[in-house]
């Protein structure tokens, strides 16, 4: 399908398609990370559930569902947090004293955790620590061994979370609130965070830019990137799904 032609996706989607597991970086937006605005027709649209799950602390998911006035159903901080707001369910999941420890013996020994004084990466962040990717990986994943946590490495940023926690661990806890399984979801994502959704998704898409981790875990890898490879990804769901 070309580029023109996706931009009319969402119209005439039928009404059998299956819940939808969707990151933000890299999924919805261009390779310059702004949202494509071809995507807000087919979020709006489409008739079953849309989880938003993101490695972004909650306000940005949230605000996203927001403006696109849908419901807010979100995985943030890659499984730390999960809220389906119609339910009046949030849940968080992972090791925040642990995470600050990371970062207080981070930066003791030298290092900058890369955001600045005001630091709004990690500002309303609940569960876990993202660090620049222009850290020293190596030096943040011996500090975060020490204390017991892992490093995810999303393209945007270093993330510092407790190893049980995930987008997978998230996509489970939703579908359990939606009293759904999770193998009715379709998950499509480009991170190395979006292995553990597809691993526990009924399938799992990849846009062709994702990180080998998550082209590996895949069951689709779209030959478009970014937006248009979610634009890809939603036309193949429809015809699977017909």
């Amino acid at each position: 399908m070309e580029h023109g032609e996706r931009t009319a996706v969402a119209e005439g989607l039928p009404d059998d398609l299956p819940p939808l597991a969707v990151d933000i970086d890299g999924t919805l937006t261009d390779d310059r990370r702004a949202v494509d605005t071809r995507v807000f027709p087919v979020l709006r649209a489409w008739p079953a559930p849309v989880v938003v799950a993101t490695g972004k602390a909650l306000p940005y998911p949230v605000a996203l569902c927001e403006f696109l006035r849908i419901d807010p159903v979100v995985i943030a901080e890659n499984g730390g947090v999960v809220l389906l707001e119609r339910e009046d369910v949030i849940r968080f999941e992972g090791r925040p004293d642990d995470a600050q420890a990371v970062a207080e013996t981070y930066r003791a020994r030298g290092h900058d955790i890369g955001w600045g004084e005001i630091d709004i990466v990690n500002r309303w962040r609940e569960t876990e620590l993202a660090v620049s990717t222009d850290a020293h990986r190596e030096a943040l994943e011996r500090i975060a061994a020490e204390h017991g946590m892992t490093v995810v490495d999303t393209g945007f940023a270093y993330h510092v979370t407790a190893p049980d926690v995930d987008k997978g661990r998230g996509i489970k806890a939703v579908a359990d609130e939606l009293e759904l399984s999770p193998t009715e979801l379709v998950a499509i994502g480009d991170s190395e965070n979006d292995a553990p959704a597809f691993e526990v998704a009924g399938t799992g898409i990849a846009v062709a830019q994702a990180h080998p981790t998550a082209i590996d875990a895949a069951d689709v890898v779209t030959e478009a990137s970014h937006a248009d490879g979610f634009l890809e990804a939603i036309e193949w769901i429809v015809d699977a799904s017909s």
